[in-house]
């Protein structure tokens, strides 16, 4: 389906090849979440209007979560609940942080992100809990923070997507806040057991996330085999999508992910749900969060904010 490799894109992977980092699924967790911090700590943070760190009551106890407002904030603003991607495992507030600040600047709305729990530790599906937390929590307590509890949207990359996807059939399944839209990043919405795509063979080496990578991720996050087939781990499963708010989709030519993301895009569609997908054919896996080295990280916070405000305006 792909063509051409964007240059900046492989410049980078070229860069990388050249440390000779060990594979994700070659190292231990810790290193794993460690190497993935330095990857993605922008050096220049876009300035934004405010940046505050606070906790809320969680599924579990204390949940951390950090708000972003943009620069000419006028309230009450619309909320971007946000997850961020790292397979589960590895990813914090600190990996996405580049990401939260474009989008709160672009759309115009306030970003609350939240440092879920990981697994090993903490398996499925404390995740996706302290993820539908964080929603109702945002839904209730919006006019604390500025925002506008009748614009609430959900949003991810990756992991962050599969969260997303969860949180949404859940906000519906549960009688939850009224989502007005969901922006889904090339999300890992499928079930490996299940599920075969020839992204995987395409794209399942050389590109930053690895097939090997994402078997590493799955053992961690869904330990038990049941849970494989449970629609809050794998969206793609879900017997009906009816209800969910629209959606924005990216994927990338070069993602081991592209094909589920093509999948739940038509998924949705059947289900009556509107979805704007946005495909990048030069990209891979991650490139949203590489905004100091890839061009196209920008366009993307761009595709992502436009649905934001299409839906806050609606």
């Amino acid at each position: 389906m792909s063509s051409e490799l964007d240059p900046q894109v492989r410049a980078l992977l070229d860069t990388l090849d050249e440390q000779r980092a060990p594979p994700t699924y070659g190292v231990s967790v810790g290193t794993a979440r460690a190497q993935l911090e330095e990857l993605f700590s922008a050096a220049d943070p876009e300035p934004v209007g405010e940046v505050r760190n606070f906790n809320i009551q969680g599924p579990a106890g204390s949940l951390p979560v950090r708000l972003y407002a943009p620069e000419a904030a006028d309230g009450p603003l619309p909320v971007f609940v946000t997850f961020h991607g790292g397979g589960w495992v590895i990813g914090s507030l600190d990996t996405h942080d580049a990401v939260c600040r474009g989008i709160a600047n672009e759309a115009d709305c306030l970003v609350l992100s939240v440092d879920y729990r990981l697994a090993p530790e903490h398996p499925f599906p404390a995740a996706v809990e302290d993820c539908y937390a964080t929603t109702e929590w945002a839904a209730e307590f919006a006019p604390e923070i500025g925002g506008d509890p009748d614009r609430i949207a959900v949003g991810g990359d990756s992991a962050g997507g599969n969260l997303t996807a969860a949180v949404t059939l859940m906000a519906r399944d549960r009688d939850g806040p009224d989502l007005c839209h969901q922006s889904l990043v090339y999300p890992a919405v499928a079930s490996p057991p299940l599920h075969e795509f020839d992204s995987y063979a395409e794209n399942g080496e050389g590109y930053f996330l690895e097939r090997d990578d994402m078997a590493w991720f799955y053992e961690r996050y869904i330990p038990r085999a049941t849970d494989a087939r449970n629609e809050y781990a794998a969206p793609l499963l879900a017997r009906d999508l009816s209800g969910l708010p629209p959606a924005t989709l990216i994927t990338g030519g070069f993602d081991p992910l592209r094909d589920e993301g093509y999948a739940y895009a038509d998924r949705l569609r059947e289900a009556g749900v509107a979805v704007d997908h946005e495909h990048f054919e030069g990209m891979i896996h991650g490139f949203i969060s590489m905004t100091d080295v890839v061009d196209r990280s920008r366009d993307a916070i761009e595709v992502v904010a436009d649905g934001l405000r299409d839906s806050f305006e609606a």
